[in-house]
């Protein structure tokens, strides 16, 4: 008697979700109970030795934060928000970004980012690279983050409406991504 993978799929993919490994979503990469989309970054200015990755978060299960970021395009990635002191508008290193439960949260310009130090080459338009995220109670996932020209707002939308609710309103597909093997 044959038996066929194809009759398997299913099955692998709740095993592959209950065991915690990233899969693809609608329109993102789920690892544990959320759903990781639009990661990209700008195109380098010259040959600077910094830049900057954005992502966005959805979490459809409880609590978690973002603990850590890695990329093979520079010597280390830094979690950064920006603070205000006085007038002045200063970014710092985060030690970690929370994930509220049900929240979605958007790493953007201007705000909560990784910042890239030490690139390897300039991040030049049109190109991606990867991009895993450490979270604390998801793990790690990878992502490919895509390279916009050098100004840009995030993808999708040139003229950065998309990110102006400071991503409450960002939308990856449905609030139930489906799940694909």
């Amino acid at each position: 008697m044959k038996r066929s993978i194809v009759g398997l799929a299913p099955v692998l993919a709740v095993m592959a979700f209950a065991l915690g490994a990233p899969m693809a979503a609608a329109d993102g990469v789920q690892a544990g109970q959320l759903v990781i989309y639009d990661a990209w970054a700008r195109a380098s200015a010259g040959p600077a030795r910094t830049g900057a990755a954005y992502v966005a978060i959805h979490n459809h299960g409880g609590p978690d934060r973002l603990i850590g970021a890695a990329t093979p395009v520079a010597e280390r990635a830094e979690l950064h928000t920006h603070i205000m002191e006085g007038n002045v508008m200063k970014m710092r290193p985060a030690a970690a970004i929370a994930i509220a439960a049900g929240a979605r949260v958007a790493l953007r310009p201007g705000g909560e980012h990784l910042m890239l130090k030490g690139l390897k080459a300039p991040l030049a338009e049109g190109a991606s690279f990867s991009l895993t995220l450490k979270f604390e109670k998801a793990g790690a996932v990878t992502v490919t983050a895509g390279v916009l020209k050098a100004g840009a707002a995030g993808p999708g939308d040139p003229h950065g409406a998309h990110h102006r609710d400071g991503g409450q309103h960002m939308h990856h597909g449905g609030d139930h991504p489906k799940k694909q093997p």
